[in-house]
């Protein structure tokens, strides 16, 4: 519209002045219902892109939900959990009140919680989101006895394993490594040995599996444990990468290169995450119609053992405009009928045992009862503020795996992990 200044003194025509009449209108409309749409909250909820849509199905259905009280709008993070880690403590340091909820990492509690960058989770809201978790679930979204992050999604690791090779799966890494050998060739096995997250995972698991941890107490009272059980997880890692079933890439492989070699169909064993099955159905048919599934191999024969936790925990924003719709909207996102939606859509396993009985969660996972069974034992990594300094201590001392030496090792660790905890900083 043009300035009233530029306007002639006598005013406009009376069939200009009438259309300009109209046109204010209309404008008047428009903002008055952008003004109106404006007035309701807007939820950010920062997640990785979820590549099968479940989690935006969510935030659409509880949007509905609000029934206009609230309106959830998503922002991807990237798909590597390092790189979501940095864009979040980038924003999060800076008091971004932009960020209401957030995808968290099993790993990232203790650090966000110890920083002041997450809302615990109190009263009623955290009784229900904790009802009918697992315990080892619950520990990795509690930090010094407060829950900070509601369970969503999880993961664990089986053993996959050729039916048509062996008989019967194994029950202990030893045991599988003398039946890989035997079986000449064909006889590899696929683990994360490469130096990154996941050699970290594996370490955990087998510590775990032979008794010990990697540190013991919480905040100031944290203190490093390792000791004899981490010698045995040791002499296993050591042992499966200087055997002759292990993969000569070893050193390099991550969760999609051992997916990648076991579909060629010359590995009889792979320790991965249940993605791996849908994928040998579509990739590797052949494969498939052999692939058995068994749990995670055990450290100490007759001790079960401790297979490793991840997942998605859903953490609210300290610097958030709309705390308390935020924790109701998380509510929502990880109610009963949204984890079978990712269940079944995206292959991500519900943190509500009951799920797993569902004929839903069941007929995406065939081997749901087993899940349930690894999830009750599962280990979490070290709920710790120094935690991302505490893996990287273990990357480093432990790879290559085929160069581990035990006892000298243990001592070089047991000093890095110490150096991580006094430093409490943030790498």
């Amino acid at each position: 519209m043009a300035d009233r200044r530029d306007a002639p003194r006598s005013g406009p025509r009376p069939a200009l002045r009438r259309v300009a009449l109209v046109m204010v209108a209309l404008v008047a409309v428009g903002c008055g219902g952008g003004a109106e749409q404006a007035r309701v909250p807007t939820l950010t909820w920062y997640v990785f892109d979820e590549p099968s849509g479940a989690y935006d199905r969510a935030a659409q259905a509880c949007t509905e939900q609000a029934a206009g009280r609230y309106r959830i709008e998503m922002a991807a993070l990237p798909s590597s959990a390092d790189q979501q880690r940095e864009q979040l403590v980038r924003r999060l340091a800076a008091r971004d009140p932009d960020i209401d909820l957030m995808g968290m990492d099993v790993i990232w509690t203790g650090e966000f919680a110890e920083a002041g960058w997450l809302l615990p989770w109190e009263g009623e809201a955290a009784a229900a989101a904790t009802d009918g978790v697992p315990g080892p679930i619950v520990a990795s979204a509690t930090y010094e006895d407060r829950l900070w992050v509601a369970p969503y999604t999880t993961n664990t690791q089986l053993l996959w394993y050729r039916t048509d090779r062996v008989p019967e799966p194994p029950q202990t890494w030893e045991e599988m490594v003398r039946l890989a050998e035997g079986l000449g060739p064909d006889g590899t096995i696929q683990v994360q040995g490469g130096r990154y997250e996941g050699l970290t995972v594996w370490f955990n698991s087998l510590l775990a599996s032979a008794g010990g941890s990697v540190i013991t107490g919480e905040g100031d009272d944290a203190e490093v444990a390792l000791g004899q059980p981490a010698v045995r997880a040791l002499e296993v890692m050591r042992n499966v990468a200087t055997s002759q079933a292990a993969d000569p890439t070893l050193s390099n492989t991550m969760e999609d290169e051992a997916r990648l070699a076991f579909e060629t169909g010359g590995s009889s064993f792979m320790i991965n995450y249940p993605f791996v099955y849908p994928s040998a159905e579509e990739n590797a048919p052949e494969v498939f119609a052999n692939m058995g599934w068994a749990r995670w191999p055990a450290v100490v024969a007759g001790e079960p053992s401790r297979p490793p936790l991840g997942g998605i925990n859903l953490g609210v924003g300290a610097f958030s405009r709309h705390p308390e719709l935020a924790f109701e909207a998380a509510t929502c996102i990880r109610s009963a009928p949204h984890q079978i939606i990712a269940a079944v859509d995206g292959g991500l396993a519900p943190t509500i045992s009951s799920l797993f009985d569902t004929p839903e969660v069941q007929a995406a996972f065939p081997f749901a009862d087993l899940l349930q069974e690894s999830l009750q034992d599962a280990a979490p990594r070290p709920v710790s503020p120094a935690y991302n300094d505490i893996s990287l201590a273990v990357q480093r001392t432990l790879h290559p795996p085929d160069s581990i030496q035990p006892e000298a090792d243990l001592a070089e660790l047991e000093d890095r992990v110490n150096q991580a905890l006094e430093s409490r900083g943030l790498l």
